[in-house]
């Protein structure tokens, strides 16, 4: 993430017409090399809450696009985790505070495991050394779950992140397929690939004269839940039929 502000500096001094950008720090980095040029989100969780436009239905300024928030994502997550292995009793966390939408996840989080009688332990991560770290405290504490926000540096070293989760016996739930493909047990999210369609959609309207301030951001509307049975083999466990049967994905 460090070279971010260089490379929308590059991309800026080449005069491109607009920017595609996934997860705020791309995007401010675009905001910053290049104010009036218009940027497309293709991926960021709360854009109101980051400040990076007035509201979702009349953005104004330069940036427009596709966010993943919704409501209840969250909690989902902690269900699916619940349904697939009920043993789970305390639940690591591996998130960023600095991410305004991850704050509000995590609290969401906390009333679903509540619910189900679970505790929450916390584990932040904000750069790649910190990965092993958390795991190591994982241990420390007990933890015999993991829940994984999905964020630019979850994603960077989601292979990481699967492996350590099942060398400690984790069974662990994501927000991004590519963890699930990556070996980590659930993903459930937004489908990434029609939110980069959608992105497309927005860039064809910029091009052809749109102003980025009056189209209004646009919410996900298709999910998927992807479950690694891969990785529930290695780690001893029978999922439930009842959630196979809805994923849209089964890894085999």
């Amino acid at each position: 993430m460090e070279r971010l502000p260089a490379l929308a500096k590059e991309l800026a001094e080449l005069r491109v017409d607009v920017f595609v950008a996934a997860g705020t720090p791309a995007i401010r980095a675009a905001r910053e090399a290049a104010p009036t040029t218009p940027i497309i989100m293709s991926a960021v969780g709360d854009p109101v809450a980051e400040g990076l436009v007035a509201s979702l239905g009349k953005p104004g300024g330069t940036i427009t696009g596709v966010t993943v928030q919704s409501p209840e994502l969250s909690a989902k997550r902690v269900q699916l985790l619940h349904e697939a292995v009920p043993r789970v009793s305390r639940l690591a966390i591996i998130w960023d505070p600095r991410i305004v939408h991850e704050v509000n996840g995590f609290k969401e989080a906390e009333a679903a495991a509540r619910s189900f009688g679970i505790a929450l332990l916390s584990f932040e991560v904000k750069r790649e050394d910190q990965v092993e770290a958390a795991f190591a405290g994982m241990a420390r504490d007990g933890a015999n779950g993991v829940f994984v926000f999905p964020n630019s540096i979850t994603s960077t070293f989601g292979r990481r992140i699967a492996d350590l989760a099942l060398k400690h016996r984790l069974p662990s739930v994501a927000g991004v397929r590519e963890l699930a493909d990556a070996g980590v047990l659930l993903a459930y999210g937004p489908v990434r690939a029609e939110n980069y369609r959608r992105a497309a959609a927005f860039v064809h309207q910029v091009l052809n004269g749109a102003r980025p301030g009056d189209l209004p951001i646009q919410q996900p509307t298709k999910f998927e839940l992807v479950v690694n049975v891969k990785t529930a083999k290695a780690l001893g466990l029978t999922l439930p039929q009842s959630l196979l049967v809805r994923a849209d994905q089964v890894i085999e």
